[in-house]
Formats: structure tokens, C-alpha cells, sequence
């Protein structure tokens, strides 16, 4: 049985005070209302400054801590990168590859994106690797190509037991920040079209399991709607999980 995960990615908000004061909400909030973890995995993604910080503080067993992006080589002269080794060391336990803001603004490929995903493998992190369409292919009807274009030239160069590690998030690019949603509908359509891609290449099984998340303005008024989807296992928050009592609400409609 697949597991259900919802994930906060703080993206660049908050100063390295104002992270611990949200991590330490996030955990007390999760601990006192005890969400089920078992079934329901909760991530935050804090900015690289504050990652150790935030670790010291939540329960790992109730929270895993992610980190936002990781550096393509493995160690030396990169000035101002961040290693996977360098995450791993600290505590951090996934690793968000390939956010359409990584994509749009510092060019990221499939061939950059493959060897972070190799990396983070290799690490033995979780890679949680996202995928989605602009407006413009969107309105055009290439949603369904972009997708599976993104997701067949990086995850299906992975063997299956590799693969079998991976977390894909689809973010309609066009409802991230902009207040605008994909409608349940619209989530179910493209998590069931991509758990086909991933049933043709890897089989039934691993496509049963292939835990799949909806990241693009999700919030408590939305969340039930859309998780209560088929092949919708949970959300990448971004905004909502920046409010302990918000990001809360969303863990809680996760059934």
C-alpha cells in the first residue's frame, strides 16, 4: 500500500529564527494531535541555512526534513553549492528535485536534473521529483507530453529498485503562487495518466505503490477534494505550510 505524504517546501521564506519557531510548531502541533505518520508521512523543506537548526528540533520519527534543491557533483570547486553528501550529514533525509522554479530560473534539464537524482540515490536520501506543464502547453493540450517527457527522461533511467525510491509530484506550473488550483479532476486525470507511464515501464506493482502528490496552491479549504482522488497520495504545500495551523490543517483532510 502506498503511502500517503504531504510536504511543506518553505521555499526562501523565513530568517533562521522564524524557521526554528515554525518547525517547532509544525512538531508540537503534529504530536499533539497525533497524526497518523504511519500512514501519512509529513516532510518540511526548510532553506538550506536553516536545516541543521530545524533538525534539532522535531521528532524525527514523526517528521522527516527535506532540503529544496542539492548540487550536481559530488564534491570540490563549485563555490557556493551544496553536496548531497553535505545534506545527508546533517540529518536531511529527502531532497526536492526539479521544482518549475529551479526549471524556469536557473535552467535546470532532465540531464542536470538525472544526476541529481543519481546522487541523492546514491546518498540514501529520497528524491522527491517534480513535474508539471506551463499554462501555454497547458491551453495547447501538451500538458499530458510535457509530463511524460519530463518524468521518462530522468526516472525511467533508473533501474526499478531505484525507481521504487522516488516521490514524483505533479505542480501545474500555471497554480503555483498564483492562486489559482487544478481542479480534482484535472489532479485524478494526470496522477492516474502518470501511474500508467510508470505501470508500462516498471509493472503493476510498483505502480500500485508509487506514492504521487498534487503541489500547486493547496490548502485546507482544497485539500479533502483533492486527496480524496484515486491516485492523489498527498500535497507539496507551498505557501500554506509556511502557517503551522494552515499546513495542520492539510495533514489532517489526508485520509
Amino acid at each position: 500500500m502506498r503511502k500517503n505524504i504531504v510536504a511543506g517546501n518553505w521555499k526562501m521564506n523565513t530568517n533562521l529564527q522564524e524557521g526554528i519557531e515554525l518547525a517547532k510548531a509544525i512538531n508540537e502541533r503534529v504530536k499533539t494531535n497525533n497524526c497518523d505518520t504511519g500512514s501519512t508521512g509529513v516532510v518540511i523543506a526548510p532553506p538550506f541555512s536553516h536545516l541543521y537548526a530545524v533538525n534539532e528540533v522535531i521528532d524525527p520519527k514523526k517528521i522527516c526534513l527535506a532540503a529544496q534543491n542539492c548540487a550536481t557533483e559530488e564534491q570540490g570547486a563549485y563555490t557556493g553549492e551544496i553536496s548531497a553528501k553535505m545534506l545527508k550529514s546533517i540529518g536531511v533525509k529527502a531532497v526536492i528535485l526539479g521544482h518549475s522554479e529551479r526549471r524556469a530560473y536557473y535552467g535546470e534539464t532532465s540531464e542536470t536534473l538525472l544526476k541529481k537524482v543519481n546522487l541523492v540515490l546514491k546518498n540514501e536520501m529520497k528524491p522527491i521529483f517534480c513535474c508539471g506543464e506551463k499554462l501555454e502547453q497547458r491551453e495547447a493540450g501538451n500538458h499530458f507530453t510535457v509530463v511524460e517527457n519530463q518524468i521518462k527522461e530522468v526516472l525511467f533511467k533508473l533501474s526499478a529498485q531505484e525507481f521504487e525510491k522516488v516521490v514524483i509530484a505533479y505542480e501545474p506550473v500555471w497554480a503555483i503562487g498564483t492562486g489559482k488550483t487544478a481542479t480534482a479532476e484535472q489532479a485524478q486525470e494526470i496522477h492516474a495518466f502518470i501511474r500508467k507511464l510508470v505501470l508500462a515501464q516498471f509493472g503493476q506493482e510498483i505502480a500500485d505503490n508509487k506514492t504521487i502528490l498534487y503541489g500547486g496552491s493547496c490548502k485546507p479549504s482544497n485539500a479533502k477534494e483533492l486527496f480524496g482522488k484515486a491516485d492523489v497520495d498527498g500535497g507539496l504545500i507551498g505557501g500554506a505550510s509556511l502557517k503551522a495551523d494552515d499546513f495542520l490543517g492539510i495533514i489532517n483532510k489526508m485520509e
